[in-house]
């Protein structure tokens, strides 16, 4: 199996997407503030927009489909045809182990970011309370499933670049062995003759 270079392309764009879609969501996580109620003493949170929800979950979708593809293409290392044993094959394991380590972490980041930045407390306090709760996500949730995006979207192209490489295709192993092929010149010897 050789070097796709439209799968190459289409994961790195899906990575790359994911990626501005993990940091739009980072920029615009919801933020609230504290207002009082006009009809008693009581006061409640306010939020802003859930726009990094939607971008976080737009992360998650197109890395998801990223991984399903490089995965499909080799066959998830453990369904495909052998590999040539070695350097090439030891390396397209760490890549495989590292690309699926990195996509996890990121998944668990943006879907784990995407529901807490949705997540609005309805929690009420009377007007004098110092400390009133109104829950947000942290800053650097969506920034952490950036950076993991990017660690994925490197162990996947050296993972399918080098199972690419070691993967013998099923017969490309033994392309070299046996007796060749030779042309015969019988015929133009009988023509000479005649």
């Amino acid at each position: 199996m050789g070097v796709s270079i439209p799968v190459l392309v289409i994961v790195i764009a899906l990575h790359l997407i994911a990626f501005v879609f993990a940091v739009g969501a980072e920029r615009r996580r919801s933020t609230a503030k504290v207002v009082p109620d006009k009809y008693d003493e009581r006061t409640y949170c306010v939020y802003g927009t859930d726009a990094s929800t939607v971008y976080g979950l737009a992360a998650f979708g197109l890395l998801l489909i990223s991984q399903t593809l490089v995965n499909g293409v080799t066959k998830c290392l453990c369904f495909g045809r052998g590999m040539m044993g070695g350097s090439s094959t030891t390396c397209a394991i760490f890549f495989f182990v590292f690309s699926w380590v990195s996509f996890l972490g990121a998944e668990a980041c943006l879907l784990a970011g995407s529901a807490r930045n949705a997540y609005h407390t309805k929690y009420r306090g009377v007007f004098l309370v110092d400390h009133l709760s109104c829950a947000t996500l942290r800053k650097g949730v969506f920034a952490a499933g950036a950076a993991l995006t990017l660690l994925s979207m490197i162990g996947s192209i050296f993972y399918y670049w080098i199972h690419s490489k070691a993967d013998t295709g099923g017969w490309q192993k033994h392309q070299n062995e046996g007796l060749g092929m030779a042309t015969s010149n019988y015929t133009e010897s009988t023509e000479r003759k005649g």
